[in-house]
């Protein structure tokens, strides 16, 4: 019984240690040090609204910042949904490491704002061709 429970006990924490793992894939590099990631473990397509759902980290190692998620004491960043088709993003909620993550339950009916600028650009230019090999959710 005690071996049947902890082989329960083991298998658990490897699902959850699997399920909360983070893969940043770096997408551009910004001003003085800085470079955006985004983490390809949580990506997926919402399936109500057909947009590929991403969480974005900032990185600056003299800053002692990540890519991290939330929750983590380097974490700066931002969940978004990308409609890759017209080049327009949705951001869901934010994060730092004295804010946590709130995302905004909402957020499925505000208007999208254009993906301007040379990150978000780089952001659609490197995950969209992934939109039909993610997870829908």
């Amino acid at each position: 019984m005690r071996r049947a429970f902890a082989l329960t006990v083991i298998a658990a924490l490897a699902v959850s240690s699997a399920a909360s793992a983070e893969t940043w894939t770096k997408y551009v590099d910004g001003a003085n040090g800085t470079a955006w990631s985004y983490d390809a473990d949580y990506s997926y397509k919402d399936r109500q609204t057909g947009r590929l759902v991403v969480m974005q980290a900032i990185s600056k190692p003299e800053a002692k910042l990540g890519p991290s998620g939330p929750g983590k004491s380097d974490g700066v960043g931002s969940i978004v949904a990308i409609d890759c088709a017209a080049k327009n993003m949705i951001v869901l909620g934010s994060y730092k490491p004295s804010a946590p993550l709130e995302m905004k339950a909402t957020w499925r009916s505000d208007s999208p704002k254009k993906a301007a600028g040379a990150d978000n650009e780089a952001l659609i230019a490197a995950v969209c061709p992934h939109v039909d090999h993610v997870p829908v959710k």
